[in-house]
């Protein structure tokens, strides 16, 4: 019997809530190749985020930090997620060498801030590189551990070994405004040690959901790291700021595609001399997890006359967060702002964000 079929078994002869039924593998006498089974994915799945069939453990391996980075290594069963390649996504399963699924989050010290930068992950075991050598994990969101970086890992079997994490520069097309300017120019180097033992593994718990809500509109919550990490501190989610903690003035919330984009205008000289900053901070509908790689474009019209129009450029701000913004003339009273989402999110999907975040209307806001 594999974890879907004890995930199935357990739906059918008992309901349970996300706080109910808890199962450990290895307690329960499962061979190690159960645990790669995949739960149930759920049938006639909603354009929108919903509730999966489960909610998986998740553990640390631990942190470190080099200069402005820190980095925090996380593990659980390994399991399936989709790949997002414009509008469409591939679906990767489980193989059956896998040994785990492997999470980073990458954030900067000084402001708490989880950061979308590049990133290669290198594994390696007695000072040597494992088969795969240097790869780079795919940007993810999940409704657990939030926005991170992450992917199934082939190990080539138990023991200790190191994770060097390569992180930024922060730059490019990102600008950075605020706490950010003239920071993070540099790349990170950080090293995280760890012992793999597949009965680590096994003894990941996990807990089914009622199968009455199994594809309900809504989510998971977010993961509690509680009050560890020491100096470090708990790993941040990737969050964006609460709606209620943006600066300058708002625009309000909207909702398309299933995202929430809250928009605002601020005249501070940092985004914009002389003129007004337009800012849009695109998050999940329920966790604020932030949704980065997107492409967004917006027009301004006043008494039906197209005054100014742009891409918007991904940015990070101390105060506004990652988010997209454009520099325009100042805006009126009256003033119409289109937001077009000209691309999704590129970032990997878990089971509960894979169907959504895809199709968006036009969003409009009157100043």
């Amino acid at each position: 019997m594999n974890r879907r079929g004890f995930l199935r078994g357990a739906a059918g002869i008992g309901a349970v809530g996300t706080a109910g039924l808890a199962g450990c593998l290895e307690r329960l006498g499962f061979e190690e190749e159960s645990a790669w089974a995949n739960p149930p994915l759920v049938e006639n799945r909603p354009d929108a985020v919903y509730l999966p069939s489960s909610s998986e453990e998740m553990r640390s391996y631990g942190m470190a930090a080099d200069g402005d980075y820190a980095v925090a290594l996380s593990y659980t069963f390994p399991h399936r997620f989709w790949l997002v390649n414009g509008d469409e996504t591939e679906l990767v399963e489980v193989g059956t060498d896998d040994s785990l699924h492997l999470m980073v989050t990458v954030w900067d010290r000084e402001t708490r801030t989880v950061l979308p930068t590049d990133m290669q992950l290198e594994i390696r075991q007695d000072g040597s590189p494992i088969d795969d050598g240097i790869s780079s994990p795919w940007p993810m969101i999940s409704q657990r551990m939030g926005f991170h970086y992450g992917d199934n890992v082939q190990l080539p079997g138990e023991g200790e070994y190191t994770v060097r994490v390569r992180a930024g520069p922060v730059g490019g097309s990102l600008e950075r405004t605020g706490g950010f300017e003239g920071r993070l120019e540099s790349q990170g180097s950080l090293e995280v040690d760890f012992e793999y033992a597949r009965s680590d593994i096994n003894g990941l718990s996990f807990q089914t959901i009622d199968e009455d809500r199994w594809g309900e509109e809504g989510a998971l919550s977010l993961m509690d790291h509680g009050d560890g990490g020491g100096e470090l501190g708990p790993p941040p989610m990737g969050q964006a700021p609460a709606f209620e903690e943006l600066p300058g003035e708002s625009l309000g919330t909207e909702r398309s595609g299933d995202a929430a984009f809250a928009a605002l205008v601020t005249d501070a000289d940092r985004f914009a001399d002389g003129g007004s900053y337009l800012a849009v901070s695109p998050r999940t509908p329920y966790n604020d997890v932030l949704l980065p790689l997107t492409s967004l474009s917006a027009t301004v019209e006043r008494d039906g006359m197209v005054v100014g129009e742009g891409p918007l450029s991904q940015a990070l701000d101390d105060e506004i967060g990652y988010h997209y913004g454009l520099a325009v003339d100042e805006l009126a009273t009256g003033d119409r702002v289109t937001i077009t989402v000209d691309s999704p999110p590129q970032v990997s999907r878990h089971d509960g964000y894979e169907t959504t975040f895809f199709e968006f209307e036009d969003i409009t806001y009157t100043v």
